[in-house]
């Protein structure tokens, strides 16, 4: 098995071919090294390291040469800029020859790959939901075809459409809902969704169980034998599997959010102690003592946490706090409560709730339990949002979504969110965020 799949292995061999190859454009210096870097770089911006089932040379060639061309003009732009070299004829002529060693290569990694695969060397073990023909026929060329590195350990299905039997090429081991317990006890590295009786919509429910879990994730198209294969498609023997993103919270990018959240709350903790400081002030004279509030939220995984606040009234008691939903129009709202609460000034405590981590600067608005438990039976999906940290501001707030405003509206924007989350992303709501604050500060 290979630990860390075969991407760590082709950029090895690529950076081999390139460092070989670039021996005949550049002497072994500054240009030697600028080729293989922007060159590694273009192929993966490219997909060329992306893992696969179907490996193809064939299919890769057209991207290594539309890569490789654009990363020597690169390397050469560069160091024509920098240190004012360019490529004599006779580097130029050497070109092909740097891409035939890369193509050679990389079709002897496949080679390697491939027959790794097919003496099982190389596998993951595969569950495959639903118990019709098409999973049935998806088990048997994955048990033919060993070469796609997938090995079938079971079925998962609540409602098979055949009682389980010895015909079955593997065992069922369960119904959907122990898909999570069926993953772990079987070690299964892919999930593949064939056709079964569970509807569509609930299968998403059932396959974010597996967010947390170390599998990805693959699903046969409805109508496949219509459909054409894409680039970022694979294929098992004629049948199209496409690949489902991973949940964001398990990719590298989403460690930046935290450090980004660090280093964007304590700067902006540091700018604003002053307007803080005349908050606390204005709160002070006008409530008297306790300047902050102190709420209890859910937050990620349902796990509940003390959110802060610049107090804009005091409650009667704790049952009106957790319960009452909106105060927006309460009589009891003084002047510095209600200026608080029209600019978010009342929010500004909550980066310390980031510092903390308890939240993120972008995410979910965290809700109180009583409300969790009511909107959890009443709303679709709304308990996905806690599959992420709750956020200081999110994208649900930046298109007008608070206050007296739609539950299911917020946990479909929310839920949106999370499976196209971005580091770009996060700063285009903070942008829009910080542009609303601002329009409401200047009415």
């Amino acid at each position: 098995m290979l630990r860390y799949g075969a991407r760590p292995y082709l950029v090895t061999l690529d950076m081999v071919g390139l460092f070989v190859g670039t021996v005949f454009i550049h002497a072994v210096g500054l240009g030697h090294m600028v080729v293989i870097v922007v060159s590694v770089i273009a192929f993966g911006v490219a997909g060329l390291y992306r893992p696969r089932l179907s490996l193809s040379v064939i299919e890769d060639l057209p991207y290594l040469v539309l890569a490789l061309l654009a990363a020597l003009t690169i390397s050469t732009a560069s160091l024509g800029v920098l240190v004012y070299k360019y490529p004599t004829i006779s580097q130029i002529r050497a070109v092909p020859l740097l891409l035939g060693i890369v193509v050679f290569l990389r079709a002897f990694a496949y080679a390697v790959l491939r027959q790794a695969r097919r003496r099982r060397h190389v596998c993951h073990r595969t569950l495959i939901l639903g118990v019709g023909d098409v999973g049935l026929r998806l088990a048997r060329d994955l048990q033919e075809h060993a070469e796609y590195g997938l090995q079938p350990v079971g079925f998962v299905d609540s409602r098979p459409p055949r009682s389980p039997d010895t015909s079955l090429p593997v065992p069922l081991l369960g119904g959907y809902e122990r898909l999570t317990g069926v993953v772990q006890e079987t070690g299964a590295k892919e999930v593949v969704v064939a056709f079964g009786a569970t509807r569509e919509n609930d299968l998403v429910d059932i396959l974010r169980t597996c967010d947390r879990l170390e599998c990805e994730i693959f699903f046969i198209p409805r109508l496949f034998e219509l459909h054409a294969l894409s680039r970022d498609m694979d294929s098992v023997w004629g049948t199209p599997l496409v690949r489902v993103h991973r949940a964001p919270f398990r990719t590298f990018s989403w460690r930046l959010k935290r450090l980004f959240d660090i280093v964007v709350a304590g700067i902006a903790l540091a700018v604003l102690a002053p307007v803080m400081a005349v908050c606390a002030a204005a709160v002070r004279l006008e409530t008297g003592p306790g300047v902050l509030f102190r709420q209890t939220r859910v937050g990620l995984d349902g796990r509940p946490f003390e959110l802060l606040k610049f107090r804009s009234l005091k409650p009667v008691d704790d049952t009106e706090s957790q319960t009452r939903w909106n105060i927006s129009l309460d009589g009891r709202l003084g002047p510095v409560g209600r200026i608080l609460r029209r600019t978010s000034l009342d929010e500004f405590p909550q980066l310390w709730n980031v510092l903390k981590g308890d939240m993120s600067l972008v995410g979910p608005r965290p809700e109180r339990p009583y409300f969790v438990e009511q909107f959890s039976g009443q709303v679709p999906r709304y308990l996905a949002r806690h599959r992420v940290p709750a956020g200081l501001t999110g994208w649900a707030q930046v298109h007008g979504l608070r206050g007296d405003t739609s539950i299911e509206d917020r946990a479909r924007f929310d839920n949106h969110y999370i499976e196209n989350w971005s580091l770009t992303g996060d700063i285009k709501i903070l942008l829009m965020t910080l542009g609303q604050v601002l329009r409401s500060a200047g009415r």
